[in-house]
């Protein structure tokens, strides 16, 4: 997303993503899912600010929402962190 008038004054993108997983590893007493309940929570509050103090338009952040869908649902080898893993209900079958 860009964002008007963006700065990184202080770290970097990759430095963030590190302190977030390191925080949301303390998390560990709470299931996945309530934590991805509580982070589309605090999402909408933070998308909703940034939206409020013109840092942002609505079209941005359609960009962004569907940039984010797009690679939450795309069916590319992605790693998922085994505690997010649950047992196959059934398994896909692919053509070779």
């Amino acid at each position: 997303m860009a964002l008007r008038e963006a700065t990184l004054e202080e770290g970097t993108l990759e430095e963030c993503l590190d302190e977030i997983n390191e925080f949301v590893q303390t998390l560990d007493r709470y299931p996945p899912w309530m934590i991805a309940l509580a982070m589309r929570a605090h999402m909408e509050i933070l998308l909703r600010a940034l939206l409020d103090c013109d840092m942002c338009t609505r079209q941005e952040l359609r960009s962004f929402v569907r940039e984010l869908e797009k690679g939450v649902l795309e069916e590319d080898e992605v790693e998922i962190p085994h505690e997010f893993a649950r047992a196959p209900t059934h398994e896909k079958t692919r053509a070779t």
